[in-house]
Protein backbone atom coordinates (compact mmCIF):
# COMPACT_ATOMS: atom_id res chain seq x y z
CA UNK A 1 0.00 0.00 0.00
CA UNK A 2 0.96 3.58 -0.34
CA UNK A 3 0.50 6.76 1.85
CA UNK A 4 -2.84 8.28 2.33
CA UNK A 5 -3.82 11.11 0.09
CA UNK A 6 -1.78 14.36 0.45
CA UNK A 7 -0.89 17.37 -0.55
CA UNK A 8 2.83 19.47 -0.93
CA UNK A 9 2.58 23.08 -1.30
CA UNK A 10 5.75 23.81 -2.00
CA UNK A 11 7.20 21.22 -4.90
CA UNK A 12 6.18 18.99 -7.13
CA UNK A 13 6.26 15.31 -6.83
CA UNK A 14 6.57 12.57 -9.97
CA UNK A 15 7.34 9.45 -10.90
CA UNK A 16 8.50 7.62 -13.62
CA UNK A 17 7.49 3.78 -14.18
CA UNK A 18 10.00 1.32 -15.16
CA UNK A 19 8.89 -2.00 -14.29
CA UNK A 20 5.56 -3.05 -13.36
CA UNK A 21 2.93 -1.00 -12.90
CA UNK A 22 1.44 1.62 -10.42
CA UNK A 23 -1.90 2.91 -9.70
CA UNK A 24 -2.22 6.72 -9.15
CA UNK A 25 -4.95 8.53 -7.25
CA UNK A 26 -5.38 12.17 -8.00
CA UNK A 27 -7.02 15.35 -7.71
CA UNK A 28 -10.31 16.15 -5.74
CA UNK A 29 -12.02 13.30 -6.67
CA UNK A 30 -9.18 10.83 -6.05
CA UNK A 31 -9.03 9.64 -9.94
CA UNK A 32 -6.98 6.57 -10.29
CA UNK A 33 -5.10 5.82 -13.11
CA UNK A 34 -2.84 3.02 -14.54
CA UNK A 35 0.61 3.70 -15.21
CA UNK A 36 2.88 0.72 -16.91
CA UNK A 37 6.30 0.66 -17.70
CA UNK A 38 7.25 4.18 -19.40
CA UNK A 39 4.49 6.17 -17.47
CA UNK A 40 5.18 10.03 -16.20
CA UNK A 41 2.82 10.98 -13.68
CA UNK A 42 2.94 14.21 -11.63
CA UNK A 43 1.29 16.39 -8.86
CA UNK A 44 2.44 20.05 -8.77
CA UNK A 45 2.16 21.72 -5.58
CA UNK A 46 -1.58 21.23 -4.32
CA UNK A 47 -2.65 18.21 -6.31
CA UNK A 48 -3.54 15.79 -3.54
CA UNK A 49 -2.55 12.02 -4.53
CA UNK A 50 -0.98 9.26 -3.96
CA UNK A 51 0.00 5.79 -5.31
CA UNK A 52 0.03 2.24 -4.66
CA UNK A 53 1.13 -1.17 -6.33
CA UNK A 54 -2.37 -3.05 -6.82
CA UNK A 55 -0.66 -6.20 -8.59
CA UNK A 56 0.81 -9.20 -8.00
CA UNK A 57 4.15 -8.33 -9.49
CA UNK A 58 7.19 -6.11 -8.36
CA UNK A 59 6.53 -2.73 -9.87
CA UNK A 60 10.21 -0.25 -10.11
CA UNK A 61 9.70 3.12 -10.74
CA UNK A 62 11.64 6.38 -9.68
CA UNK A 63 10.11 8.97 -7.48
CA UNK A 64 11.29 12.75 -8.04
CA UNK A 65 10.35 15.53 -5.50
CA UNK A 66 11.35 19.18 -7.08
CA UNK A 67 12.96 20.82 -5.31
CA UNK A 68 13.35 18.10 -2.85
CA UNK A 69 12.61 19.58 0.48
CA UNK A 70 14.62 17.03 1.87
CA UNK A 71 13.02 14.22 0.93
CA UNK A 72 16.14 11.92 0.75
CA UNK A 73 17.11 12.58 4.39
CA UNK A 74 13.02 11.93 5.29
CA UNK A 75 12.35 8.90 3.41
CA UNK A 76 15.96 7.16 5.04
CA UNK A 77 14.49 8.36 8.59
CA UNK A 78 17.09 10.92 9.29
CA UNK A 79 14.64 13.61 9.59
CA UNK A 80 10.44 13.81 10.95
CA UNK A 81 9.84 16.51 9.35
CA UNK A 82 8.74 17.27 5.57
CA UNK A 83 6.75 19.36 3.75
CA UNK A 84 3.58 17.00 3.29
CA UNK A 85 0.15 17.75 4.73
CA UNK A 86 -3.31 16.36 4.43
CA UNK A 87 -5.88 17.63 1.89
CA UNK A 88 -7.01 20.46 1.89
CA UNK A 89 -10.98 21.41 2.93
CA UNK A 90 -11.45 22.60 -0.78
CA UNK A 91 -10.17 19.25 -2.59
CA UNK A 92 -7.22 21.06 -3.80
CA UNK A 93 -6.22 21.95 -7.25
CA UNK A 94 -8.43 19.71 -10.64
CA UNK A 95 -7.23 16.77 -11.54
CA UNK A 96 -6.54 18.44 -15.24
CA UNK A 97 -3.33 20.10 -13.28
CA UNK A 98 -1.58 16.92 -12.75
CA UNK A 99 0.94 15.59 -15.83
CA UNK A 100 0.16 12.13 -16.97
CA UNK A 101 1.64 10.59 -20.05
CA UNK A 102 1.98 7.72 -20.83
CA UNK A 103 4.19 5.03 -22.49
CA UNK A 104 5.78 6.59 -26.24
CA UNK A 105 3.31 9.38 -25.14
CA UNK A 106 4.66 13.04 -25.32
CA UNK A 107 5.85 15.87 -27.62
CA UNK A 108 8.52 14.76 -30.14
CA UNK A 109 11.27 17.04 -31.09
CA UNK A 110 13.18 15.08 -33.72
CA UNK A 111 17.22 16.80 -34.83
CA UNK A 112 19.93 15.40 -34.66
CA UNK A 113 18.75 12.99 -31.88
CA UNK A 114 15.42 12.50 -30.77
CA UNK A 115 13.92 13.94 -27.55
CA UNK A 116 10.30 12.67 -26.13
CA UNK A 117 9.43 15.51 -23.67
CA UNK A 118 6.73 13.99 -20.80
CA UNK A 119 6.44 17.46 -19.10
CA UNK A 120 8.12 20.39 -19.29
CA UNK A 121 7.57 24.26 -19.40
CA UNK A 122 4.81 25.23 -17.05
CA UNK A 123 4.04 21.70 -16.70
CA UNK A 124 4.51 21.21 -12.42
CA UNK A 125 4.83 25.06 -12.29
CA UNK A 126 8.16 25.08 -13.96
CA UNK A 127 9.54 23.19 -10.94
CA UNK A 128 10.98 20.31 -13.00
CA UNK A 129 10.76 18.30 -16.68
CA UNK A 130 11.12 15.08 -18.24
CA UNK A 131 12.42 13.57 -21.27
CA UNK A 132 13.37 10.45 -22.36
CA UNK A 133 16.44 11.13 -25.26
CA UNK A 134 17.46 8.48 -28.39
CA UNK A 135 20.22 8.54 -29.90
CA UNK A 136 21.18 6.57 -33.61
CA UNK A 137 23.82 4.13 -33.68
CA UNK A 138 26.84 6.43 -33.70
CA UNK A 139 25.60 10.13 -32.94
CA UNK A 140 27.74 11.98 -31.20
CA UNK A 141 25.28 13.62 -28.97
CA UNK A 142 25.06 17.58 -27.81
CA UNK A 143 27.98 19.82 -27.81
CA UNK A 144 29.74 20.15 -24.20
CA UNK A 145 27.30 22.61 -22.49
CA UNK A 146 26.66 22.97 -18.83
CA UNK A 147 23.89 25.20 -17.18
CA UNK A 148 24.15 27.58 -14.04
CA UNK A 149 21.04 26.82 -12.25
CA UNK A 150 20.02 23.58 -13.77
CA UNK A 151 20.45 20.65 -12.24
CA UNK A 152 20.28 17.29 -14.65
CA UNK A 153 20.17 13.68 -13.58
CA UNK A 154 20.33 11.20 -16.65
CA UNK A 155 19.27 7.38 -16.29
CA UNK A 156 20.31 4.87 -19.05
CA UNK A 157 17.31 2.69 -20.34
CA UNK A 158 18.35 1.07 -23.80
CA UNK A 159 21.65 0.83 -25.00
CA UNK A 160 25.14 2.23 -24.25
CA UNK A 161 25.79 5.82 -23.51
CA UNK A 162 29.72 7.45 -23.37
CA UNK A 163 29.56 10.42 -21.07
CA UNK A 164 31.60 13.06 -20.63
CA UNK A 165 31.54 15.10 -17.09
CA UNK A 166 34.24 17.57 -16.58
CA UNK A 167 37.55 16.06 -17.15
CA UNK A 168 36.24 12.12 -16.47
CA UNK A 169 34.69 10.16 -19.29
CA UNK A 170 32.71 7.29 -18.61
CA UNK A 171 30.36 4.13 -20.45
CA UNK A 172 27.41 3.90 -18.72
CA UNK A 173 25.14 0.84 -19.23
CA UNK A 174 21.65 0.61 -18.62
CA UNK A 175 20.28 1.14 -15.05
CA UNK A 176 23.10 3.37 -14.36
CA UNK A 177 22.17 6.61 -13.01
CA UNK A 178 24.28 10.03 -13.83
CA UNK A 179 24.07 13.44 -11.67
CA UNK A 180 25.15 16.46 -13.47
CA UNK A 181 25.01 19.52 -10.51
CA UNK A 182 25.26 22.77 -12.14
CA UNK A 183 28.35 24.69 -13.33
CA UNK A 184 29.46 20.98 -14.45
CA UNK A 185 30.20 20.57 -18.30
CA UNK A 186 29.28 17.71 -19.91
CA UNK A 187 27.88 16.10 -23.00
CA UNK A 188 27.01 12.18 -24.21
CA UNK A 189 27.45 10.19 -27.21
CA UNK A 190 26.18 6.96 -28.29
CA UNK A 191 28.84 4.08 -27.50
CA UNK A 192 26.96 1.19 -28.03
CA UNK A 193 28.19 0.70 -32.20
CA UNK A 194 25.05 -0.23 -34.24
CA UNK A 195 22.35 -0.11 -31.76
CA UNK A 196 19.99 2.48 -30.65
CA UNK A 197 20.69 4.33 -27.32
CA UNK A 198 18.21 5.90 -24.64
CA UNK A 199 18.05 7.41 -21.82
CA UNK A 200 15.83 9.53 -19.20
CA UNK A 201 16.72 12.79 -18.33
CA UNK A 202 14.92 14.41 -15.25
CA UNK A 203 16.33 18.16 -14.97
CA UNK A 204 14.87 21.38 -12.86
CA UNK A 205 14.07 24.03 -13.40
CA UNK A 206 12.34 23.66 -16.55
CA UNK A 207 14.02 25.17 -19.18
CA UNK A 208 16.33 22.87 -21.10
CA UNK A 209 13.31 21.42 -22.91
CA UNK A 210 13.03 24.68 -24.59
CA UNK A 211 16.15 24.97 -26.02
CA UNK A 212 16.20 21.41 -27.26
CA UNK A 213 13.08 22.48 -29.14
CA UNK A 214 14.24 26.17 -30.68
CA UNK A 215 17.92 24.39 -31.24
CA UNK A 216 16.19 22.52 -33.97
CA UNK A 217 15.13 25.08 -36.08
CA UNK A 218 18.03 27.69 -35.07
CA UNK A 219 20.96 28.53 -37.17
CA UNK A 220 24.80 26.90 -35.66
CA UNK A 221 26.26 30.30 -35.49
CA UNK A 222 22.74 31.58 -33.45
CA UNK A 223 23.13 28.38 -30.78
CA UNK A 224 25.18 29.90 -28.53
CA UNK A 225 23.16 33.15 -27.70
CA UNK A 226 20.16 30.62 -28.06
CA UNK A 227 21.20 28.55 -25.16
CA UNK A 228 22.05 31.23 -22.84
CA UNK A 229 18.77 32.46 -22.82
CA UNK A 230 17.86 28.67 -21.63
CA UNK A 231 20.12 28.10 -19.01
CA UNK A 232 22.51 26.30 -21.94
CA UNK A 233 26.27 27.43 -22.01
CA UNK A 234 28.16 25.99 -24.95
CA UNK A 235 31.58 25.37 -24.58
CA UNK A 236 34.45 25.55 -26.78
CA UNK A 237 35.77 22.99 -28.10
Amino acid sequence: MGPDPHIHRLHSDAFYVLEGELEFTLGPDLKTIVGRPGTLAAAPPGVVHTFRNASDATAIFLNIHAPSMGFGDHIRGRSKDFEQFDPPADGGRPFDDAVLSGPGEGERIKGRSTTIVKAGGSDCDGQLSVYETVLSAGNTGPPPHLHHRTAETFLVLDGTFVFTLGDERMVLEPGTFALVPPGLAHTFANGGGASEARCLTIAGPTGVEVFIREAVRAEPADLPELGARHDTILQRS
